[in-house]
């Protein structure tokens, strides 16, 4: 395969995190109690849906409405807890408001037209997830947005629909409405029908090029409302070089299917952080550089404060994983004690990626680095090969790449973690979310194999 070059992106401080898909209200407010979560079938069926690799992360399809619309490059994020479809109309278009990233414009906006779908409903401002979805514990406060008179909230005799939501995040933010439709699934090979699921149908979108489907904890993601969660979900990213090719899909898979039969992983359990709920915690012991120099992680990184501050998110949605700042000058202390090769000075200005070297064009893969190793919690030892480490972050010069570490020092103002780990690192390792026992399993595969073997067409020339 030819030498592929995708533009990585990191924010232009030194010292800062893209959580680009986690609502900003997990910052400000602690969570409430979950009393919400309500499933839309007892029976969970298996599904597989394919996964393609883009620069920020992963997308997929959902179809929704009666007839279906099929939804294409939708974010896969298990650092969110809802499904947001661009919506729009002849009447009503979509709007994006500096929507101006020249990568995304290749991927074609893909709406939900709510006018063509018999099926479709809004959701009552007494839904418990029209609460959830403005952060509230009572539906007063909804229906009371909504218009609702006292007197009505009192004999339970409000119907109004849910009032418009809006969703801050780190890179941008969107508007709409809760809905509710139909969604079909490749359930057992065979499409079902027979669910709804509430989704938001978002109106206008500040820098939000692609919708998104929240695979997180919450109650509005699409594992809560579909029942996945009470088995769990697993999925195999691809490498990175498979950014640029449409035609290479990887496998999420849902329900037993992903579970069952799977302890030959290794397995460190979640978290429980009370104050934000709907994150995948893990805990970090340390990590080794190059099976040499072993860094140990400070508490925080295995013990969750009362406040919720500490540990490491597991997140598909962030690329570059994020390590506290002592940590994290430990580990570039080590590798820059095992690289041999020139610094890239001048990247690692443009890019805000501190470690960068310029490495010989004919070098098909990353030699020269070392390997680093993740100690998780319950004796879990990923180690990751240079190639979920470093990649070239530009064109050639010289016949030297010039290649970086994909890792960022953690913001101390970022309160939900002191630490998260990233898509990039995630590459060629199958990660099975076990919800059922709380737990998430690790295990390095050939995940180009992996999708073969589930069905999935491959072209990687």
């Amino acid at each position: 395969m030819a030498s592929i070059f995708v533009e990585l992106h990191a924010n232009g401080s030194s010292n800062s995190l893209i959580l680009s898909l986690t609502h900003l209200r997990s910052k400000v407010r602690p969570a409430r109690k979950l009393e919400y979560y309500y499933y839309t079938s007892e029976k969970t069926p298996n599904a597989i849906e394919p996964l393609k690799e883009i620069r920020d992360g992963h997308i997929m399809s959902l179809s929704l409405g009666s007839p279906p619309q099929t939804i294409h490059n939708l974010l896969f994020s298990t650092g969110s807890d809802l499904v947001a479809l661009h919506c729009g109309s002849s009447s009503q278009p979509f709007e994006c408001i500096a929507c101006n990233d020249e990568y995304y414009k290749k991927y074609n906006y893909s709406f939900f037209n709510p006018s063509l779908s018999n099926s479709i409903s809004s959701e009552p401002c007494t839904n418990p997830l029209c609460a959830n979805i403005h952060d509230t514990s009572d539906y007063y406060d909804t229906c009371t947005a909504a218009g609702c008179k006292l007197k009505d909230l009192i004999n339970s005799k409000c119907s109004k629909p849910c009032p418009w939501f809006s969703y801050s995040y780190v890179d941008g933010a969107v508007a709409g409405v809760l809905a509710k439709d139909t969604i079909v699934i490749n359930a057992n090979n065979q499409h079902n029908t027979n669910q709804y699921i509430s989704f938001g149908c978002v109106r206008s979108s500040y820098r939000m090029l692609l919708g998104l489907v929240g695979f997180g904890k919450g109650p509005l993601s699409l594992p809560s409302q579909l029942g996945f969660s009470k088995k769990g979900f697993s999925h195999c990213f691809l490498p990175f070089e498979f950014s640029s090719n449409p035609n290479v899909s990887t496998a999420l898979i849902l329900g037993d299917l992903a579970t069952s039969s799977k302890e030959h992983l290794q397995f460190t359990q979640l978290l429980d952080n009370p104050r934000y709920p709907y994150f995948y915690y893990i805990g970090l012991e340390s990590v080794t550089v190059g099976n040499k120099v072993n860094i140990p992680a400070p508490e925080s990184l295995r013990v969750l404060s009362s406040s919720g501050k500490g540990g490491v998110i597991i997140d598909s949605a962030t690329s570059n994983t994020h390590l506290p700042g002592p940590l994290y000058s430990d580990l570039l202390k080590a590798i820059k004690s095992m690289v041999k090769y020139s610094r890239a000075l001048d990247m690692e200005a443009k890019t805000a990626f501190h470690l960068c070297y310029r490495v010989p064009k004919n070098n098909a893969t990353p030699g020269g680095f070392p390997s680093i190793t993740f100690h998780f919690l319950n004796n879990v030892s990923l180690e990751l090969p240079p190639g979920n480490l470093f990649y070239k972050v530009a064109p050639p010069k010289k016949s030297l790449w010039p290649m970086c570490l994909i890792m960022q020092k953690m913001d101390d103002d970022d309160a939900e973690a002191s630490a998260v780990f990233g898509s990039f690192q995630q590459q060629n390792i199958e990660t099975v979310y076990d919800l059922q026992k709380k737990r998430i399993g690790f295990q390095p595969t050939d995940c180009v194999s992996y999708g073969k073997r589930y069905g999935l067409q491959m072209d990687i020339n």
